[in-house]
């Protein structure tokens, strides 16, 4: 199973460094995080290719599997996949990968208040997102699936990013120009259908979801 997700997680950090600015011609949309969003593009069901076939509109992908938003190790970092543009939306998630390797889901208090305080205020992710609004764009920040309730690796996890989405949902409510979209109600309890085997990457099924669930929120603040 190792060795699947590391050859998953080469592909899919070459085929985001075969991107160029000249590839996102005609895009208005752009799609950055971690392996929740990169996941399934060798088959052409990541969440951005779901995402371009529900908004019958381009969609550029610049999430990397493996990607974090601090300490990004070789994989990368969140912000530095993002491609000055005149974007109508940016897509994005991320901090799984801080608490998992970044301090084990255990103990993570000043990890999670270097990505994020508490306020929502301050931090790496604030700093990202101003970035992005800097530039005009509205952006869409989600949080992570949770896992069908049987045994995942990630399960520990599951608290911490609970405050996690709480802190990124107060940043959100500071700027009428970001979202943020909860994901974890998407899994019903017992329903593995929308996890890989791993149950911590989506299966196809899972980034339609994560999909459905972006576009209705884009249709939803359009008609505001």
């Amino acid at each position: 199973m190792l060795w699947r997700l590391f050859l998953v997680s080469v592909f899919t950090v070459l085929a985001a460094c075969q991107d160029t600015p000249a590839t996102f011609k005609g895009a208005k949309v752009l799609v950055m995080g971690d392996s929740m969003m990169a996941y399934n593009r060798l088959s052409g069901a990541s969440v951005a290719d779901q995402l371009q076939a529900r908004l019958n509109r381009a969609v550029a992908d610049r999430s990397v599997s493996g990607a974090a938003v601090v300490g990004a190790g070789a994989a990368g970092g969140i912000a530095g996949q993002y491609v000055p543009q005149d974007w109508d939306w940016v897509v994005l998630n991320g901090y799984g990968n801080d608490l998992l390797w970044g301090c084990g889901c255990r103990s993570c208090a000043d990890r999670m208040t270097r990505l994020i305080a508490p306020s929502g205020e301050s931090g790496a992710i604030p700093d990202l997102v101003t970035r992005l609004r800097a530039d005009g764009t509205r952006v869409i920040y989600t949080g992570y699936l949770r896992t069908p309730g049987f045994a995942s690796p990630v399960e520990r996890c599951a608290p911490l990013g609970a405050e996690m989405d709480r802190r990124i949902a107060r940043l959100a409510d500071r700027d009428p120009g970001v979202f943020f979209l909860d994901l974890a109600t998407v899994v019903p309890s017992g329903d593995t259908s929308f996890h890989r085997l791993d149950r911590v990457h989506p299966s196809p099924k899972g980034s339609a979801a994560i999909a459905e669930r972006i576009v209705a929120l884009m249709a939803a603040i359009d008609q505001r």
